[in-house]
């Protein structure tokens, strides 16, 4: 440090307090006003303060995440609030869906192969998809009736083998305590007796939803085989414009994904209602058919509906035929359900429905805690979708075989909608001109689309017919005001 620097702060009161400002000078010199020093000594004489610790970084980031979770956690309660108390809307809807990805295979064939109308064609999937499920609950029920008598009388043999087992081997339980057990049934029955009579109105009340639903459920599915494309355009074209082309290309992709579990799961079901039922029926188990049946609608809960269905026909092996029927029919079992699981489903199902065991087993357990058997139907289809989806939405597209030629019509809005009403209306009342309708499977650009480009088609001739017409009526005016003497030259020839 410079003589200079070292007069400037030993002699600090000689200069005026403005000049104490940190001016630029060699090296690291400042200027010190005899105020700052004063300051600094006064703060040098008080005891040094506790500083103030501050949140941590951690628990700032973690306050942050939690009420955003608390956010998500109130939006899904909400939204499961309102699932809940539109369920009969919404249930019958979501099977509609199910079965349109399910009958649209033969709809298609009949339009393309057979040269059906849509209408035709939608109308004849539903009359078959009825047809089929009524013939099957009709086969069951009467294997049902015609085997329900001697399956009560076995139960009943086998029910008293079973008390004499109680009484005559290794328990030793004697008759006068199960006589005790039998009558504390019955007792508990009989006070109950109220809630059983309420549970019989609840059942009849769920099957008149049931009926309502079935019917909505039926409803929806014929117009959705029918106008599925014009109620999808809809549901996009509610979206913001910069969102439309990507939520439609997801969820073409999430509809490839239902429709590749829908009947994938149905292939699979019908394999393990043959396979159980023909082990049935070789073994003499009575109702085998109504076993498969019961098989092949809880294939599609998958896991606990497998577990279910196949306790149910080892049961009724047991009651019929004995302990060894019953071992037999455990194997048989066991191995229609391990070919499913390690065969047939990563083989049928591959990459279309690519979801880890443990998170089946989560979906399943989650929709039924929810929603009960209803949750676990649906639990897996839409943990399924919602990972293609948010997949393709995080740059991974699982079908990139579907390309991106399939667009929706964006609707106009603003003027350009304005101008586009105007002149279909303007246009249609002068000249009697109406839209060309074609059919949507014969046309690769959208019905609207191709309305709206023939009503701007015509309003562009009529306006220069306007013009052409006004440039004649200009030429004759010039014309009629000529001179005769005037000698007409290439100036004043027309305008």
């Amino acid at each position: 440090m410079g003589a200079d620097q070292r007069q400037n702060l030993s002699a600090p009161g000689d200069r005026p307090a403005s000049e104490g400002s940190p001016v630029e000078g060699a090296g690291n010199s400042v200027r010190v006003s005899s105020e700052r020093l004063t300051a600094s000594a006064h703060a040098l004489s008080r005891p040094a303060a506790v500083e103030h610790v501050g949140v941590p970084t951690s628990v700032k980031i973690a306050a942050s995440w939690s009420w955003r979770l608390i956010v998500v956690m109130a939006g899904v309660v909400v939204i499961l609030t309102v699932i809940s108390y539109l369920k009969v809307i919404i249930i019958p809807v979501a099977v509609a869906l199910l079965l349109t990805v399910l009958v649209q295979p033969f709809t298609r064939f009949l339009r393309t192969r057979l040269h059906f109308s849509v209408p035709l064609a939608a109308a004849t999937g539903i009359v078959a998809l009825i047809g089929g499920v009524t013939a099957l609950a009709v086969i069951a029920g009467r294997e049902i009736a015609s085997g329900l008598t001697d399956l009560s009388a076995q139960a009943v043999i086998g029910f008293e083998q079973l008390l004499g087992w109680l009484s005559d081997g290794p328990l030793a339980i004697d008759s006068a305590t199960i006589d005790t057990y039998w009558q504390e049934l019955l007792g508990a029955a009989q006070s109950n007796s109220s809630s059983l009579v309420s549970g019989a109105l609840s059942v009849t009340t769920t099957v008149g939803q049931v009926l309502a639903g079935a019917i909505i459920a039926l409803f929806c599915t014929l117009f959705f085989l029918i106008d599925g494309r014009r109620i999808w355009t809809w549901i996009v074209g509610l979206l913001p414009r910069h969102t439309r082309e990507r939520v439609h290309q997801a969820g073409r992709r999430g509809l490839v994904t239902l429709a590749s579990y829908v009947r994938t799961q149905i292939l699979v079901a019908f394999i393990d209602a043959v396979g159980i039922s023909l082990g049935a029926a070789i073994i003499g188990v009575p109702l085998a058919v109504p076993l498969g049946v019961l098989v092949f609608i809880g294939a599609f809960i998958p896991f606990v509906g497998a577990i279910i269905t196949g306790s149910i026909a080892i049961l009724v092996a047991l009651v019929a035929n004995g302990w060894v029927a019953a071992l037999i029919m455990t194997g048989v079992v066991l191995l229609v359900q391990q070919i499913e699981g390690n065969v047939l489903q990563p083989w049928l199902m591959g990459q279309a429905v690519s979801l880890h065991p443990v998170a089946v087993l989560l979906a399943v357990t989650t929709g039924a805690l929810v929603a009960g058997i209803v949750g676990a139907l649906f639990a897996v289809p839409l943990v399924a979708v919602l990972n293609t989806v948010i997949l393709y939405f995080h740059g991974h597209d699982k079908f990139p075989e579907l390309g991106f030629d399939d667009h929706i019509a964006l609707r106009p809005s603003g003027r350009r909608a304005i101008m586009i009403m105007s002149a279909e209306r303007h246009v249609g009342m002068d000249t009697g001109w109406e839209p060309e309708v074609r059919d949507e499977e014969e046309s690769l650009i959208p019905p609207r689309l191709v309305s709206t480009a023939e009503a701007g088609r015509a309003a562009f001739e009529r306006l220069m017919a306007l013009r052409s017409r006004s440039m004649k009526d200009q030429s004759s005016a010039d014309e009629t005001t000529t001179t005769p003497n005037e000698p007409r030259t290439p100036n004043n020839e027309g305008s």
